[in-house]
This record gives C-alpha cells, structure tokens and sequence, in this order.
C-alpha cells in the first residue's frame, strides 16, 4: 500500500495526537515538579514567610492589636497554603517554559521570534504587578481600614481571610500589569490597531476605573493605586504595539518578490 503523499505512515494522525497527549503529560509532570521543588524549601521556613507577608498589616494595627485564628487547624495550614502559593509563582517561568515548549514545534519561525519575549516579558510583569501591590498598594489600603475603624473596634484579622484577601490582590495587581502583553497580542493578530485603540482613551480611562472598582476593595485609594497604573500600561502597551506594527510591516514588504520590470 502507498503511503500518503506527505510521507506519513498509515494511521499518523492516530499515532500524531497520542504522541501529543504523551508530550503535554511529559511538559505538565515536568512543570509539577518544578512547583514541588519550589515548594519544599519554601514550607520550611513557612511561618516566617507568613509573617513577613502579615508586616504590612501588623505594622498598622493599635497597639496590642494581633492577628487571629478562628479554625483550628489554620495556623499550622494557612502558613503551608502561602508556601504553595509562593511555589507556584517563583516557579512560573519553569510552568511557561514547559508550555513554550509545547507549543513551539507547531509555531512559524517570527511566531517563535514574538512568543519567547512575549513569555519573558508577562513574568516579569506579573513580579511587578505582585511588587508593586506589596510595597504601595497593601500599607496605603490597610492603613485607611485602620484609620475608618469605629471607636471601641478592635481590629482583629483572621489569618486565612488575611492570606485570601492579600492572594486576590497579588492575582488583581499581576494580571493587571499584564495590559501591554494583552495590547500587543490584539494588535499583532489583526484584532484591533493601535490607532483604534489610542482613539478610544477615554473610553479606556472609564473602563480601567470600573474594572479596578470591581477587582479592589470598596476604597476609592485602592481603586486609584490599581486604574492609573492600569491606564499608563495601556499607554505603554499601544506604543508598543505601534512598534510591533510597523516592524512587521517592514519584515512582510522585504520578502514580498519584486515584479518583473
């Protein structure tokens, strides 16, 4: 019997996807490992870790005030639970690569030239975003929950709530520093153009300030911390973008063939 004219034996595709769910295990048990040698050490010493990241709101609560826990369990699983958290984001560039990796044979070669910055870019983005809401947004928000506490309210925080609350501002605060790896992908696609977007600022500037008020706690300060920078990576994204643009418009019009004079 023939085989195909591509050159693939009988029953590839049978024989392509299985060897594509074998390398997804492959890259999936790989990025696995990664967290879990993160995690190890980081359980270690996680009660200190745990302390370092409550600083922010020990260092602005009455004095005599503290942290509570009302499950029994929580104190010896919350600190754990930060751990795995931390785990799986110093090992996010290793879960990426394993993704990269992945995804790169099926990929053209300036698709290979965009993803790999593309990948580089976003973690670092997300440590921004993740810093930033550390360093400026955590003080500024619990000091004014402090301070609008009624009189003869002791501010007591559980330990679970604490790290609940501070995980979905990181996760807020990363995705959002994410904007301009979000504007470049739309652009590059072919979705929306950077003249498009930049005619649509203000519609932009109110979208940023609705969406902060949504992922934010219900503080006008918070709100303001997450919709400017929001806004400025927007601005950051579309140039950018712009760039992007024109570089590939360039790369195209360099390998179009001439017409014959």
């Amino acid at each position: 019997m023939a085989e195909p004219a591509d050159g693939a034996p009988p029953g590839g595709e049978e024989q392509s996807l299985l060897s594509h769910l074998i390398e997804l295990r492959s890259r999936l048990i790989r990025a696995l490992l990664g967290v879990l040698i993160a995690f190890l050490p980081l359980a270690y010493f996680a009660r200190s870790l745990y302390h370092l990241l409550a600083e922010p709101l020990l260092q602005r609560l009455p004095a005599g005030g503290s942290m509570i826990a009302t499950e029994v369990a929580a104190p010896f699983l919350v600190p754990f639970k930060l751990a795995a958290v931390l785990a799986f984001a110093l090992a996010l560039p290793w879960v990426l690569y394993q993704l990269w990796a992945f995804v790169a044979p099926g990929l053209y070669r300036h698709e290979r030239r965009l993803v790999a910055p593309l990948l580089v870019s976003s973690t670092l983005l997300f440590y921004l975003g993740v810093a930033f809401a550390y360093f400026l947004v955590l003080p500024a928000v619990f000091r004014f929950f402090v301070s609008v506490a009624p009189e003869g309210v002791a501010v007591m925080t559980d330990v679970g709530k604490y790290l609940d609350f501070v995980t979905k501002l990181f996760l807020a605060f990363g995705l959002t520093f994410e904007t301009p790896v979000a504007i470049v992908l739309l652009c590059w696609s072919g979705v929306v153009t950077p003249a498009q977007l930049a005619a649509r600022r203000d519609y932009v500037l109110v979208g940023v300030f609705f969406v902060a008020a949504i992922l934010t706690p219900p503080d006008v300060l918070s709100q303001t911390l997450l919709a400017v920078p929001m806004y400025l990576l927007f601005e950051l994204g579309v140039q950018a973008a712009r760039w992007l643009v024109r570089h590939k418009a360039a790369a195209e019009n360099a390998v179009q063939p001439q017409a014959p004079g």
